[in-house]
């Protein structure tokens, strides 16, 4: 193109990686950022600003108009053929960021289209841009290093949680991972090792991450110059990105993280001596430039991803001054050859697993949710003793079921709306237990909020004869009550749930939307806020008004602030009610035990059941609040949200004061077992 005139370029996908890529594009004084699209038309106006983009569209059809020299394709591997094949017709160069598609044959349409349009197309091996990646090529190439005896590279990661619908990529895919960092880790030892002819990888799952089915990849290639190894893992931590070359005259080690390049050559002398003062010379280096890096980062000379952003400079660079990009596509084509055949039998052990959770199953009396926790399991042991045949719906196979016919297991996510649709179709009664207990707040998402709609969705769709909801008491105002105001079911609710945190929110949420539905489509349900549930399994959970922080137990404010307990049993009593009662339809019912057992007592109570490894310290209430106060002003600073806020520690002290008419006269409820009965089966006789 005529380098007086400004290069048009028009960007698909509004996600992280985008974020880097306008920013490197933004610093060319030729460049033009004529577009940006994506159906996320929040992100992308956000981005667009950020970053003074022209025009923003939900698709690329609708950036036809700003008429762009080139396109760079910024989504997920799975639309980038689609979208770079669009962007080809279209009469633009393609950038696409890595892998180039998702199979070999996608990869040769796309570059016999752009040859025989005269199309430039590219990939984004970003690994091979990065500063320190670049340095360790440059060693090897001076000879420095000898010749290459082995490259070894390891890398950690981890992926925003699943928050929900319809089954991305990244759960649905076996082989994501591997096509995700694979791609990565290839072209790397690619560019140490010279064309790799093939590539032997493995891969297995840890158990340990319900929505990645295949967690752990490993693989060995061998190149011209050498052999090479990989492994990748989504369970090791702390998290690791590093790169090992060996070579006979040294070795290069690589921590991209820390952003440092370590070359230990042979030293002269005895070699114990050597390997000795070689260490402590370059642990002394590391020790100076691993600070520096950090300030380096914090003021801007250090830019993050500085990889990504390289290799989206490049190519705006080549198409600049009409000189080939520096990845071209035929090299992007042989990651995806190296990788195709492990993707292909990952995504088929992926698909048959979760197909397989699609068998017929015969009509069942309820359907329970959660059923891998504590009330979930007790609530199936009674109505299992009660003669009903029950179906549960469970993120992974439990033992616990397995040999019980009248169990039926469903294996899935709350937040997947087919397989919910799946277990709650044929089921009489729904009891919705499960709910996210940990993780971030897009865990919460799924598991809550996610969850809770596609149970009554399907629950409506199906005519389920009633759902029982289990809501929680974290969902009312605990900051701005009245602690001489006895809580009913129409107290307040939270005000401010953001400030809570995500278990509130997404309660909150939920529960609304189970309120919504009885009131305005006619669904037949039940809500029970329990207390916070006592019995055995329950020995390590925190009590209310105490917060778990490395290890410790800081109880917040004084002993003698009574806890809303509730027996294990004494709910599970309450929620079969719920279920069968006629007149508790549409109803809403606390469920806290009357008797008054303080903080102080529970306490006790815990150390005495799991000993002296329990470690509880007492906190007065102003020393919490004004260590609330640091962490604010620090968020602040730093202009990111922090877990402990002022408004949290006043939220942190227990509701007590409960009237529970509503419970006692229309559900008949009452204490079967009782507190204090209980606490001694949860933790032993009190001895005070």
């Amino acid at each position: 193109m005529d380098r007086e005139s400004k290069l048009r370029i028009a960007v698909v996908g509004a996600g992280y990686v985008a974020g880097h890529h306008l920013a490197a594009l933004s610093r060319l004084d030729f460049v033009e950022l004529v577009g940006l699209c994506d159906p996320n038309q929040e992100a992308a106006n956000a981005l667009a600003a950020k970053h003074k983009v022209g025009a923003v569209a939900a698709s690329l059809d609708g950036l036809a108009h700003a008429k762009p020299h080139a396109v760079y394709v910024l989504t997920p591997p799975v639309s980038h053929f689609a979208i770079a094949m669009q962007a080809l017709e279209m009469g633009c160069h393609v950038f696409v960021e890595k892998p180039l598609a998702e199979s070999v044959a996608e990869c040769d349409a796309l570059i016999a289209r752009a040859r025989e349009l005269g199309l430039r197309l590219s990939v984004n091996h970003s690994d091979r841009f990065d500063p320190v990646v670049l340095k360790a090529l440059a060693i090897v190439q001076s000879g420095a290093c000898g010749d290459i005896v082995m490259v070894d590279i390891l890398r950690s990661s981890e992926y925003p949680a699943y928050a929900g619908g319809p089954l991305p990529a990244v759960v649905a895919q076996g082989s994501y991972p591997l096509r995700d960092l694979g791609v990565h880790a290839l072209y790397t030892l690619e560019a140490f090792l010279g064309p790799l002819a093939n590539a032997d990888i493995h891969y297995r799952s840890s158990g340990t991450q319900p929505n990645l089915e295949f967690d752990e990849w490993h693989g060995e290639v061998r190149g011209p110059r050498g052999c090479g190894r990989f492994l990748l893992s989504w369970t090791s931590r702390p998290m690791e990105s590093r790169l090992v070359v060996r070579g006979t005259r040294g070795t290069i080690e690589i921590d991209r993280f820390l952003q440092t390049c370590t070359f230990r050559r042979v030293l002269p002398g005895p070699k114990f001596l050597g390997m000795f003062v070689g260490g402590a010379l370059f642990a002394l280096r590391d020790t100076f430039l691993i600070p520096w890096n950090v300030v380096r980062f914090l003021t801007g000379m250090l830019r993050p991803s500085p990889g990504i952003q390289a290799g989206a400079e490049g190519f705006a660079r080549a198409l600049h001054e009409g000189r080939a990009p520096p990845v071209d596509a035929d090299e992007g084509r042989r990651a995806i050859a190296l990788l195709e055949p492990a993707c292909a039998r990952a995504d088929a052990e992926r698909t048959a697993t979760l197909e397989s959770r699609y068998t017929e199953l015969a009509p069942v009396d309820t359907l329970v949710t959660g059923a891998a926790g504590l009330l979930g399991r007790a609530l199936v042991a009674a109505l299992r003793r009660r003669g009903e045949t029950v179906r549960v719906l469970v993120r992974k196979p439990l033992a616990a079921y397995a040999d019980d016919p009248g169990v039926q297991v469903v294996v899935g996510d709350l937040g997947d709306p087919r397989i919910v649709d799946h277990a709650v179709a044929g089921a009489k009664l729904v009891y919705h237990v499960g709910a996210a207990m940990k993780g971030s707040l897009r865990d919460f998402e799924a598991g809550t909020t996610w969850g809770t709609r596609n149970v009554v969705e399907s629950c409506l769709a199906h005519g389920t004869s009633r759902l029982v909801y289990v809501s929680s008491l974290s969902v009312l105002d605990h900051a701005g009550r009245d602690p001489t105001v006895r809580v009913v079911e129409s107290s307040a609710l939270e005000p401010q749930p953001q400030k809570r945190g995500a278990y509130t929110q997404t309660k909150l949420a939920a529960e609304n939307f189970v309120r919504e539905a009885c009131a305005s489509r006619g669904l037949p349900a039940v809500i029970v806020r329990p207390g916070q549930i006592v019995g055995p399994g329950s020995e390590r959970v925190t009590p209310n008004g105490t917060v778990a922080i490395a290890g410790r137990w800081f109880a917040i404010g004084p002993a003698q602030q009574v806890l809303p307990l509730v027996y294990l049993d004494d709910v599970v009593d309450a929620l079969i009610l719920a279920a069968r009662l006629p007149e508790a339809n549409g109803q809403l019912f606390n469920v806290v035990d009357p008797e008054q057992v303080d903080q102080g007592e529970y306490l006790a109570r815990c150390r005495q059941r799991v000993g002296p490894s329990l470690k509880v310290v007492r906190v007065p209430t102003g020393m919490f609040m004004l260590l609330a106060h640091g962490v604010e002003l620090l968020g602040k600073v730093l202009k990111r949200d922090v877990p402990l806020t002022r408004y949290r520690v006043r939220s942190l002290a227990p509701l007590a004061n409960f009237d529970l008419t509503a419970a006692r006269e229309t559900l008949g409820w009452k204490p079967r077992i009782g507190l204090r009965s209980g606490l001694d089966t949860t933790f032993g006789p009190y001895s005070g």
